[in-house]
């Protein structure tokens, strides 16, 4: 969800910070204002085409940035750590479009290309109204829409699961058949075990080794550290530790016969006398067991020589030798039985491939199903948003795939008809920006928003219509914005009555040149906006009225 914009010198905007919460949020201002500024900057920091000719007049370069949050999209969260761009739970995008057309694109302070910028930006703003920036008109959100309006999460997890396995069984298969001459194979990998296993030392054994090559290889030191430790705790000095300690515990008995509140510290005291002898005989046991055995030392080191030598023959670390025979024998085993494999790993396949096109078929019919339900919900909504006689169609079309796709066997194609007599058409085709817009709008209600886009934006989705059916617009953007967060350009009242949220843009001209600004509205400024945009310039109480009403019977619905 979009946290927040920030635009600098774009156009005729010098510089504008805007917080967007959830839920609608309409954008309204006079014509020419730069309302739909916001939507060229979110297209742009998606992603989109930009050139010299966005920078403000007079200015090096344009600057916009965007703040999300995330936090409900655990695919985008993915999606940033396969790319190394994650930073928590938000998610930054930064643009730098400069005067003479170049620019730069960052995702959490990290610079990225514009094409991993269009990827992401495709994820978290959903742009409705302009064919060039309408990410429902691609197949892939199309069908990606289809399927979460079904709930088909776990029929799809479940052919991702099955397309995994049967690369992994036919990836196998390959690598058993690439062997022109398996004999000769295994010669090699016999080989290459006979050197491993006289060699190679499991993990544990290994650090066994290690661990008596550095004592043998520091023994000398280890003898003058150990004497030098026995003579501080236990030397005939009356200032070695264990008779210091002696000499306290007898006076700390003392005191705690005068005063037995002392007797916490002498037990303390006795307890350390004991430790310090414990650790005495400890150190005593092990300087009787520490020797200098330079034969000992020199059978290691050879050991180990011969080890690190092996390790940069198979190029691997030595602790991974063991690890690497044990593949190697895995090979060898399948190499020996590999008719008895192929056959095997060919049962799997088959098995494999069986399950599979069952579960397509299921998803394929639960597909038409969908779509029927899901045009018949758009159908009924069109008319409401003024296009009667409009018609809207979910197509789909098997891939025809010799192969295992993560997908399914079957793509859709989103068709309509804008007017009645006309051709059902691709989506994609559809001229008209405004009807586009409302269509898109159909779609989403009729989905209730359920793919997993957080932001969406609609630019002309009022366009001539008026009256009862701009009321109903605004209502259905209101729904839409009960489940996604929903940002509207519009210059209608009855629809930027319907929102949660309110922004005006208004154009300020001074001796400068003219800058834009926009401001949150509520109470009175939001009602007096929406008498302007009902009354024109000169404002009548029962224009302010009725104003009042619209906002009462919005805050109802």
């Amino acid at each position: 969800m979009l946290r927040s914009l920030y635009v600098k010198d774009l156009a005729i905007v010098d510089e504008v910070e805007v917080a967007v919460g959830a839920g609608l949020s309409v954008v309204t201002g006079e014509t020419g204002a730069g309302k739909s500024l916001l939507v060229d900057a979110l297209v742009l920091l998606s992603g989109g085409r930009a050139d010299a000719g966005v920078v403000r007049h007079g200015c090096e370069r344009a600057e916009l940035s965007a703040e999300f949050d995330i936090s409900a999209n655990p695919g985008l969260l993915d999606w940033l750590r396969d790319e190394e761009l994650d930073d928590g739970q938000g998610c930054q995008l930064r643009r730098v479009i400069r005067s003479e057309g170049s620019s730069r694109a960052w995702i959490n302070g990290r610079p990225v290309t514009l094409g991993q910028m269009k990827v992401l930006g495709a994820q978290l703003i959903e742009i409705h109204g302009q064919h060039e920036h309408q990410a429902l008109l691609e197949r892939a959100r199309q069908l990606a829409l289809l399927d979460a309006y079904a709930d088909h999460h776990q029929q799809l997890q479940d052919l991702r699961t099955m397309v995994g396995e049967w690369k992994s069984i036919h990836e196998r298969i390959a690598a058993i058949s690439s062997h022109e001459d398996p004999n000769e194979r295994i010669e090699w990998l016999n080989h290459q075990l006979a050197e491993l296993d006289s060699i190679a030392l499991a993990p544990e054994d290994l650090a066994r080794l290690e661990e008596t090559h550095r004592r043998l290889a520091n023994s000398g030191q280890l003898m003058t550290a150990c004497s030098h430790l026995a003579e501080l705790l236990d030397a005939d000095s009356e200032f070695s530790l264990s008779q210091l300690l002696t000499r306290a515990v007898g006076e700390s008995r003392r005191l705690a016969g005068l005063d037995p509140a002392t007797q916490a510290t002498a037990e303390l005291l006795e307890s350390a006398s004991i430790h310090v002898s414990e650790s005495i005989d400890a150190l005593r046991r092990y300087q009787d067991a520490l020797a200098l055995d330079p034969e000992r030392l020199a059978e290691i080191e050879s050991q180990l020589g011969r080890l690190h030598d092996l390790a940069r023959k198979h190029r691997r670390p030595v602790g991974e030798l063991e690890a690497h025979a044990q593949q190697l024998r895995g090979e060898l085993e399948a190499l020996a039985n590999a008719g008895g494999e192929l056959e095997r790993l060919g049962r799997e396949r088959n098995a494999l491939l069986a399950r599979y096109a069952e579960s397509c078929a299921r998803l394929g019919e639960s597909r038409r199903r969908a779509g029927a339900e899901l045009s018949a919900s758009v159908n009924a909504l069109l008319g409401e948003l003024g296009m009667a006689g409009g018609q809207f169609s979910v197509a789909l079309e098997s891939t025809n795939n010799t192969e295992p796709d993560s997908q399914g066997g079957e793509r859709c194609e989103f068709l309509v008809s804008a007017n009645p007599g006309q051709p059902l058409r691709p989506l994609r085709k559809v001229a008209s920006g405004g009807e586009l817009s409302r269509i898109g709008l159909a779609i989403e209600v009729a989905a209730l928003g359920m793919d997993e886009v957080g932001t969406m934006v609609f630019d002309e989705v009022d366009a001539g219509i008026g009256g009862a059916v701009a009321e109903v617009v605004g209502q259905k953007l209101r729904r839409l914005g009960s489940r996604r967060q929903v940002l509207c350009v519009t210059h209608l009242p009855q629809v930027a009555a319907q929102g949660h949220a309110h922004l005006m843009v208004s154009k300020l001209a001074s001796e400068g040149g003219t800058r834009t600004q926009i401001e949150h509205l509520s109470g009175d400024a939001r009602r007096d906006e929406l008498a302007r945009m009902l009354g024109g310039i000169k404002i009548s109480p029962e224009t302010l009225a009725h104003a009042e009403q619209m906002l009462r019977s919005a805050t109802r619905s």
